[in-house]
């Protein structure tokens, strides 16, 4: 017996909701790795291009694909190495809490962007939740060093291109394999990235030391592959919007890590605690309320 569009929507938002723990990761390790920007993500998606490649499933899904599905998935790899690398810029020019902070932005793109690809009108309620988060997100930014301004405009960069990938992952991820998808947009991602390594003057391939390797192993498998995967199956019972509003207590998770791993305490007041609030607010808000929402014939 097959499960219920119900239990397959709440068994999503389980799933989502355990990825951005892990996600929540990601910028503790950006900031522990002693690599590039550019390097760190090269090696990030290199090693998880690396695992699929060995995984006979990959290929069975790969090999079922047409010509222009793998030309969809590369051009959206792409987005999400341009994604990476401008977060993680953004964590080396500022911190890890202000990096993750300024993804919070996303949803309000994504109210845009999402509705311009499906080809309809924007939801003027979506457009409401994601400009509500945007308070929450200036609390939190706000009051941060004169230093730190270059790597919070980096952030809006990197949050905007997050909306772009997650808006055409929602799109065309129910037509093909999980693993396969997010094998060629990993590779994608390599090739765009080696290509811009052998382009930029200053920037060269870099062999990783042992105690950043372990870290980036940690990073690629544990906080990549496993939700990047988990995630685009979870895609397919909720909206890029929800997703994109789940995906908000990233900063959070993000936030209360790196207080108790790099004692980034000292740097937050009161209005990062009120931020906090109004970002919780919407994203559980959000389900809510649509819930509720009488079913249309």
């Amino acid at each position: 017996m097959g499960s219920s569009p119900g239990s397959d929507r709440i068994r999503a938002w389980l799933q989502i909701h355990f990825c951005v723990v892990l996600w929540g990761f990601t910028a503790i390790l950006g900031k522990l790795i002693t690599l590039s920007a550019l390097q760190l993500v090269w090696w990030r998606m290199l090693l998880v291009s690396a695992a699929l490649a060995v995984a006979p499933r990959f290929w069975r899904g790969v090999r079922q694909l047409t010509p222009r599905l793998l030309g969809i998935y590369a051009a959206i790899g792409v987005l999400v190495a341009l994604h990476w690398l401008t977060f993680y810029a953004s964590i080396k020019l500022s911190n890890a809490s202000v990096a993750v902070t300024c993804l919070a932005v996303a949803p309000a793109f994504i109210a845009l962007i999402e509705p311009l690809l499906a080809r309809r009108r924007p939801d003027v309620r979506d457009l409401l939740f994601g400009l509500a988060v945007i308070p929450g997100v200036a609390l939190v930014v706000g009051g941060t060093p004169q230093d730190m301004r270059t790597g919070i405009m980096v952030g809006g960069i990197s949050a905007l291109l997050m909306a772009l990938f997650s808006s055409l992952n929602k799109r065309f991820v129910d037509r093909g394999a999980a693993l396969s998808i997010t094998g060629i947009e990993m590779a994608a991602g390599v090739g765009s990235l080696t290509l811009m390594t052998l382009a930029l003057p200053g920037e060269r391939f870099v062999l990783p030391q042992s105690h950043d390797l372990w870290l980036l192993i940690v990073l690629a498998l544990g906080c990549t592959l496993l939700p990047f995967a988990l995630s685009l199956i979870a895609m397919r019972h909720l909206s890029a919007f929800s997703t994109g509003l789940v995906v908000n207590l990233e900063p959070v998770y993000a936030i209360l890590l790196a207080i108790v791993l790099l004692g980034e305490q000292r740097e937050l007041d009161v209005r990062f605690y009120v931020g906090v609030a109004i970002i919780f607010l919407v994203v559980f808000s959000h389900p809510l309320l649509q819930r509720r929402q009488p079913a249309l014939a």
